[in-house]
């Protein structure tokens, strides 16, 4: 098996990109994006941006290099030769090589992961997979693959942490996201780390340091005893996942949480938003009030988001309807005709006011 940091190209199965990408969900109804000038949709068919799958890994690299530079994860990314202090995401992917046992000449079957997650053996990344759901494993060109590249635009817009995608926002409105970007950069953000179970971050470190000071205590020729080796493996098995409460194997990977202490774990199916139930993609994870969050439902837990262009509403001025939806006052408008909503229009109701 080979671990490969780094960019690289998914070359099987991967949809193309940017205008005219075929809706994932209205097969053959829609004959390719076209994107509206503002929403994050389609003009044909009114799905969103995630639903035509449009972004390439490169653009979604450089997304996730942008959104975790100036933070504690900075070594998860690298800068772009040549690209005036740009940083871009060093995603790992994972290509393991079987031999095929046949009488004719040996073949091989060779599985790539367009992501894996960083820093560990073999074994333990191979038993991360294995854990999780099949059709939900980033194996290159499947179903996997893509769901892993829709969750990354839908849990974490660009828009949502880089002006430069917002449509029209003033001085003050850049200053302000910037201020919240920075924020949540310092509190929230975290990236999720795979370990065995008493084995995550300060845990080790701790375990490391016990060891260090017990070894230079003890005398030259000290007695065999396996008190220590018992207790450290009866904690093991009585480390419980935050997620659903049921005890984690001692010899099974789990997901720990920075941000929430590691006294905490996750089993790797149970490392979920909980707003939404969707896996944290690439374990990126926002902590807050005790709970992991996607970078969607984090944002918008703070900010109001518009039911129009999905932008988070960074004015003073904006409209919110009684259902508890918000919009940019500019964007309360019919989606045929653009009329505001305020005033009735005589489009059909089915047009005018659908959130992307």
């Amino acid at each position: 098996m080979e671990v490969i940091p780094g960019i690289q190209k998914m070359s099987v199965g991967q949809p193309p990109a940017g205008r005219g990408a075929v809706c994932l969900t209205c097969k053959g109804i829609c004959s390719g994006f076209q994107p509206h000038s503002w929403r994050k949709a389609c003009t044909q068919c009114h799905c969103s941006q995630e639903d035509h799958a449009p972004s390439s890994d490169v653009e979604e690299d450089h997304k996730m290099g942008q959104l975790l530079a100036d933070s504690k994860y900075a070594h998860l990314t690298a800068k772009v030769k040549g690209g005036d202090g740009l940083r871009v995401y060093k995603r790992n992917r994972m290509i393991i090589t079987n031999p095929v046992v046949s009488r004719k000449d040996p073949t091989f079957n060779t599985i790539t992961y367009d992501w894996a997650p960083p820093g560990l053996t073999q074994k333990l990344a191979m038993q991360y997979m294995d854990l999780l759901l099949e059709e939900r494993r980033p194996v290159a060109g499947s179903e996997g693959a893509l769901y892993r590249r829709r969750q990354l635009m839908r849990q974490l817009p660009a828009y949502d942490h880089d002006p430069s995608r917002c449509h029209s926002l003033s001085d003050a409105e850049v200053k302000a996201m910037a201020e919240f970007v920075k924020s949540y950069k310092e509190e929230a953000l975290g990236v999720g780390e795979v370990a065995l179970p008493g084995e995550g971050g300060a845990a080790k470190e701790s375990t490391a340091k016990q060891k260090n000071e017990k070894d230079s205590k003890e005398p030259l020729h000290p007695e065999p005893t396996t008190n220590g080796t018992m207790e450290e493996n009866s904690k093991k098995s009585q480390c419980s996942c935050s997620g659903c409460g049921q005890l984690t194997a001692p010899d099974s990977p789990v997901v720990y949480a920075e941000r929430g202490g590691y006294e905490k774990m996750w089993h790797p199916t149970c490392f979920v938003c909980t707003e939404c139930g969707e896996a944290l993609v690439d374990l990126v994870y926002f902590w807050r009030k005790d709970t992991l969050l996607c970078g969607r439902h984090y944002c918008q837990s703070l900010r109001p988001r518009c039911a129009g262009c999905d932008e988070l509403i960074f004015s003073e001025i904006f409209h919110q309807e009684p259902n508890g939806q918000f919009w940019h006052k500019e964007h309360f408008c019919c989606w045929r005709c653009g009329q505001s909503l305020r005033v009735q229009c005589g489009c059909s109701s089915r047009h005018q006011s659908k959130p992307v």
